[in-house]
């Protein structure tokens, strides 16, 4: 009898096994989707906002039509000059890999920056399609180069360079 109930035992702990690894299954599938679901989100909210215009080299004069690969590597040579300086678009995919999701958040909540940088659009954002912004960054992998350093008012950039504000013809 005991080897009965052993035998059963076994059996039962083998069976809970099973339907404790296919739920372990079907909650890994749910959470990947979710995943999916906000990289998608993130993508539209990047492409939508905008953000390729400036964090991305050349993407303006390609009409968009720029391989996502390239995609928010920073400006490059591309500068804004106007009475506070001249500024650079950073790079983002670089900016996002030294931060947690909660730091990036915060830090695009709360920053102030300077032109052409929309940071009252940014800090309008809702905190969940900041994260879901954080989790296509991310994604895309670190690449590139940082940023060019700004440069105070007195200081010539070289070109190229957009003009603020822009000359009266």
């Amino acid at each position: 009898m005991s080897r009965n109930l052993s035998g059963y035992s076994l059996t039962l702990a083998m069976a809970l096994a099973g339907v404790t690894s296919i739920v372990q299954a079907a909650d890994l599938a749910i959470a990947k989707q979710a995943d999916n679901e906000q990289i998608e989100r993130g993508r539209y909210m990047v492409k939508t906002g905008h953000c390729n215009n400036c964090h991305t080299a050349g993407f303006a004069n390609s009409e968009g039509q720029m391989p996502e690969e390239k995609w928010l590597l920073g400006s490059g040579a591309q500068g804004w000059r106007g009475p506070w300086g001249t500024t650079y678009a950073s790079n983002l995919r670089i900016n996002v890999h030294a931060m947690s999701e909660t730091q990036w958040v915060d830090y695009v909540k709360s920053m102030k920056t300077r032109p052409p940088m929309p940071f009252w659009s940014t800090a309008a954002t809702t905190p969940q399609d900041l994260a879901a912004m954080y989790k296509y960054i991310k994604q895309l992998g670190s690449a590139g180069e940082p940023g060019r350093q700004y440069l105070p008012p007195d200081q010539e950039p070289k070109p190229p360079f957009i003009q603020y504000p822009m000359p009266v013809k």
